[in-house]
């Protein structure tokens, strides 16, 4: 019989089995890591960056981080961005030993307009620097971060984005799978990504660029997800985002559901932004091009258009099962066998996840809520397209007061159990 629908429905079913196969088969590539020869000699001078709004109860532990990372201390400085704060946060900083640039601009509000404003004063500075690493004021950080992306520095990456570890996984039911969420992503898609040689994306904080490339191509990145914007910039020039596994940063996870609600939506609104404004460019010089890497990022920028139209299809097909209107392809492309294969490995992928970085039990708990988060995200992107054009920034307030010793005590994991906190510092 002919449908009228399947004009609509056969592509989608098409587009459908395509984005399915497409990020099962590259979750798999997450699984292993690439043997990697470190190059250990400190060589690149870095600007360390901290972006800052109101973060008087958290600057301070973090900057007091950033004082002792394992990196020849006369080889990187510490700058915090007060931006636009009505609380103690640049007194905080200073007392901890950051330099501290003040910013007051009610009209250009949020961490793109930010960086861009820093980016112009450090680049005045008498002294100059091979890179510079944005953190977020909430953040912990590893103490060989600066030496693991050195060594990527001196490999030839340009733009690098570290791990991405939870500071606060087992404080709430939505921190705890804020950071499942966090650790997947980690490993199905950065550490999958990096394996097979595409582009990774920033990640907003722990991230690395060449001061370089800022130079030639310039910030301009103010919108929502300023992060992804400098991503798909750099890359449409032929810059991938490398993927730094061992850079490891901690963030903090929401503790309540809205404020994770309002900060996905946040990314949400960015996403689509981004990619209205990106995709046309980079399909046209991925195809002109042959540029895999390129092709690839328009594929990512497609994600919540893909799980809008996943969802429309899903709840098509419940009309479906009643009154068919149109002719179903799935299982004629695909046997069910894949089929339930893919269905299986949406579980089995989280749980591998959580046994290569050796979870504690609690985080196995929240596994058992994690669909609740993902599932969340649906009404959230749909949101999200609804409220694109909108770009009023919401700030997420942070409130986990930590010390990176807190962290060594309670957090678990591979990291945990194999600090080099022992070690003797780089002189």
């Amino acid at each position: 019989m002919n449908y009228v629908f399947d004009y609509i429905m056969i592509p989608m079913q098409l587009i459908i089995i395509f984005f399915t196969l497409y990020y099962f088969i590259i979750a798999f590539f997450g699984i292993w890591r690439r043997k990697e020869t470190k190059i250990l000699t400190p060589k690149n001078n870095f600007a360390v960056i901290v972006a800052a709004h109101n973060e008087e109860q958290v600057i301070g532990q973090l900057v007091e981080n950033l004082q002792v990372l394992r990196y020849p201390r006369e080889m990187y400085d510490i700058f915090v961005i007060a931006d636009n704060c009505k609380d103690r946060t640049a007194e905080v900083a200073k007392n901890a030993g950051a330099t501290v640039f003040e910013r007051f601009n009610l009209e250009k509000r949020g961490k793109g307009y930010a960086m861009e404003w820093m980016f112009a004063k450090l680049f005045k500075l008498k002294r100059k620097y091979d890179a510079v690493v944005i953190f977020d004021a909430d953040n912990l950080v590893h103490p060989d971060f600066l030496l693991e992306m050195n060594n990527k520095l001196c490999k030839g990456e340009k733009v690098i984005q570290g791990y991405l570890d939870a500071k606060n996984p087992h404080d709430t039911w939505i921190a705890g799978t804020f950071a499942i969420s966090f650790w997947m992503t980690n490993h199905i898609w950065h550490l999958a990504k990096s394996n097979i040689g595409l582009s990774s994306v920033l990640g907003g904080t722990g991230m690395c660029i060449s001061t370089g490339v800022l130079e030639k191509f310039g910030w301009g990145a103010t919108c929502l997800t300023e992060d992804m914007e400098f991503t798909m910039k750099v890359l449409l020039k032929g810059i991938r985002t490398t993927w730094a596994h061992d850079a490891i940063v901690f963030d903090e996870k929401p503790l309540t559901f809205m404020q994770s609600w309002k900060q996905r939506k946040r990314w949400a609104q960015g996403h689509f932004d981004i990619a209205a404004r990106y995709i046309p460019r980079m399909l046209y010089e991925g195809v002109r091009q042959r540029n895999i890497r390129i092709l690839d990022g328009v594929l990512h920028l497609l994600q919540p258009h893909f799980l809008i139209m996943s969802t429309t299809f899903i709840l098509a097909s419940y009309i479906y099962h009643i009154v068919p209107f149109y002719t179903n392809i799935l299982y004629e492309v695909l046997p069910i066998e894949v089929w339930r294969i893919i269905i299986v490995g949406q579980y089995v992928l989280p749980v591998i996840v959580l046994l290569l970085i050796r979870a504690n039990w609690r985080s196995w708990i929240y596994l058992i809520l994690y669909p609740l988060f993902v599932y969340s995200w649906i009404p959230i992107t749909f949101l999200g397209f609804l409220h694109r054009n909108e770009r009023e920034w919401s700030h997420t307030q942070h409130t986990r007061s930590m010390s990176y010793e807190e962290i060594i005590i309670h957090h678990s994991g591979d990291f945990a159990k194999n600090s080099l906190l022992g070690k003797q510092a780089i002189k």
